[in-house]
């Protein structure tokens, strides 16, 4: 399938999507709607095992499209556009593959609310982040308000939404926003060395974990404990499982085959 808006390119079980909505990557509904679609074809791709998002050029994203929220007339429209990059960034949080975001630059609004959707973050050096909504008269609208509290805490949260603050990657990396950072010109293959890692895993288990880490932290911990040991129980008798639990007492390395 064609792709105005996202650049594509899969090589050893790696897919690096790059956002492309020159100048500044910002997430308009024709990128929205290309995203939701990238999900499901890459999903469905048994080539595909992990998955790496960044910003094509300087720019990860600037954040929702400007122009596109002036021309709203109504709440309604509001409310519909809210829904759906909601309804995007829950797919890619609760798929059964993992997103790395590899933030390579500005990450603002939008684009950092897409960047907390992906399971693991890794900063250039020279990224800027930050929910400057708030100096729109507005308030982040793709789950910023939600996500960032559960990865920062209440507190800076609010101190970050409420005074439409910036970020560098350093300061991200002590709060938690980002995993780790790496230097702008190796960005993408700090991060590609990462989802390899991932990949030499069994896709079988890596989709329970997340499914169990996903459905848990949104319930009590009983009920989160009962999710875990259902993913656990789910693997038992799998060929991966067995495979894994062979390579372990014979002492060489596994060869899952992601069944």
């Amino acid at each position: 399938m064609a792709y105005q808006f996202l650049q594509l390119e899969i090589a050893d079980k790696i897919a690096v999507i790059s956002l492309n909505n020159p100048p500044s990557n910002s997430l308009k509904m024709g990128l929205l709607q290309e995203l939701d679609r990238m999900l499901d074809e890459m999903y469905a791709n048994s080539e595909v095992k992990v998955m790496i998002l960044t910003g094509a050029g300087k720019t990860f994203a600037s954040g929702a499209d400007i122009e596109e929220i002036s021309k709203l007339t109504n709440a309604s429209q509001a409310k519909e556009m809210s829904a759906f990059g909601q309804k995007v960034f829950l797919k890619l949080e609760s798929g059964p593959k993992p997103v790395i975001a590899a933030i390579n630059g500005f990450c603002l609004g939008g684009g950092l609310e897409l960047a907390m959707s992906c399971h693991i973050r890794i900063a250039s050096d020279r990224a800027l982040m930050g929910l400057p909504e708030i100096s729109l008269g507005i308030i982040p609208g793709f789950g910023g308000t939600q996500r960032l509290p559960r990865i920062v805490g209440l507190s800076k949260a609010t101190q970050m939404i409420l005074s439409g603050d910036q970020v560098r990657s350093e300061e991200a990396l002590a709060i938690g926003l980002v995993n780790m950072i790496a230097p702008k010109d190796t960005l993408v293959d700090d991060a590609k060395k990462l989802a390899a890692k991932i990949t030499s895993k069994s896709l079988v288990s890596i989709g329970k974990a997340l499914k169990s880490m996903a459905q848990g932290s949104q319930t009590d911990i009983t009920k989160a404990m009962d999710i875990e040991s259902t993913c656990f129980s789910e693997l038992y008798g799998t060929h991966d499982m067995k495979e894994g639990v062979a390579a372990f007492l014979e002492k060489r390395k596994a060869n899952f085959q992601d069944k």
